[in-house]
């Protein structure tokens, strides 16, 4: 062995700060869980000694509860669309980490809506993700016998609704990579929460254009007429004082952010909150922890925002749902037909 002196110096890992988000983002998770806010029997396979995990503050808790209700929301739109077409639809999770929906939602009543459900994110992360699947009977059940559960390249782990994938160097390659998973002719939604504010405008561009103009080329070669969506979470409005912390309290854990953080049509989960969650489940989650800071709960959800869209085909004449109407529904309307 070569003295210390002689070593090769580590090589610095720019990733490995925004690899660290996930692990923050399981947590909190767990916490909401068991604190009773979420209902998620998965999300403890995902986090190690669970069960000795302390809690999270109540501010982090509702935080938590209101970005799940949101797309949780219009996921279930989603589906309710899919149906409503008469057909199956497709999820790409990109950043997927320790995220449960594929889950949530293959043992719950939409599960014979889901045709494909892919995840993409850092190797440690899938590799680490398909490693706690093969110990969990919970999570493998849902796949098939542990077993026949593979880890290896390019493909983590491969079942006929879900795939995990390493994610390749550019957009081009990920959509060639995940192309042979995906139908054109099916609803495909995509998933980036905390994704692309880690990435430079070019690289999110260019990524969001690879998947557009993969569905416009293969609906048109097929003669598909597939509607292609996307929902994004990310902060928000970091210009100002508060949102100036936020972004120093990143830095200094090496977590920069190179996106411009701009929102279009998109909600806050301080207008979700006050506007979107029904008032019964408003005053059951009153009652679960005391929080006394509601300015400050208010400062913080005004930080974070849900933004979603959706693309329809050139012969968009052919699809039955109306899918320009997708959307999250205030409380007040909440359960009415989606047409």
């Amino acid at each position: 062995m070569l003295p210390s002196r002689f070593e090769e110096p580590a090589r610095p890992d720019p990733d490995g700060a925004v690899r660290l988000t996930d692990s923050d983002a399981a947590l909190a998770r767990l916490s909401a869980v068991q604190k009773h806010y979420l209902s998620d029997p998965f999300i403890r396979h995902f986090v190690p000694r669970a069960h000795l995990q302390p809690p999270r503050p109540p501010l982090i808790n509702v935080g938590t509860y209101v970005r799940s209700e949101g797309i949780d929301k219009l996921v279930e739109r989603w589906f309710v669309f899919a149906e409503q077409e008469g057909t199956q639809c497709q999820i790409v999770s990109l950043g997927a980490g320790s995220d449960t929906r594929f889950w949530r939602i293959s043992t719950g009543p939409r599960k014979d809506l889901l045709r494909a459900y892919l995840e993409v994110d850092f190797a440690e992360i899938t590799t680490k993700k398909a490693m706690a699947i093969r110990k969990s009977k919970e999570l493998s059940a849902v796949l098939g016998k542990p077993e026949d559960i593979s880890i290896g390249e390019p493909s983590v782990l491969y079942e006929e609704r879900h795939v995990f994938e390493r994610p390749p160097p550019t957009a081009s390659e990920l959509l060639a990579l995940l192309g042979p998973y995906l139908s054109p002719v099916h609803p495909t939604l995509l998933l980036f929460e905390c994704v692309l504010v880690y990435m430079s405008p070019q690289a999110s561009s260019a990524l969001i254009q690879g998947f557009v103009d993969h569905f416009e080329s293969a609906t048109s070669a097929q003669g598909g007429h597939g509607v292609l969506g996307g929902i994004v979470y990310e902060m928000f409005g970091l210009e100002d004082s508060f949102g100036k912390v936020m972004k120093s309290n990143l830095m200094a854990r090496n977590v920069s952010l190179p996106a411009r953080i701009y929102h279009g049509e998109a909600l806050t989960l301080r207008d979700i909150r006050r506007s979107y969650v029904d008032p019964v489940e408003q005053e059951r989650i009153s009652h679960l922890e005391m929080l006394d800071e509601i300015e400050e709960l208010e400062l913080v959800l005004g930080h974070y925002a849900i933004t979603w869209g959706v693309k329809l085909p050139g012969n968009a004449g052919a699809v039955k749902a109306h899918w320009a109407a997708w959307d999250l529904e205030p409380y007040s309307t909440a359960g009415e037909d989606a047409d």
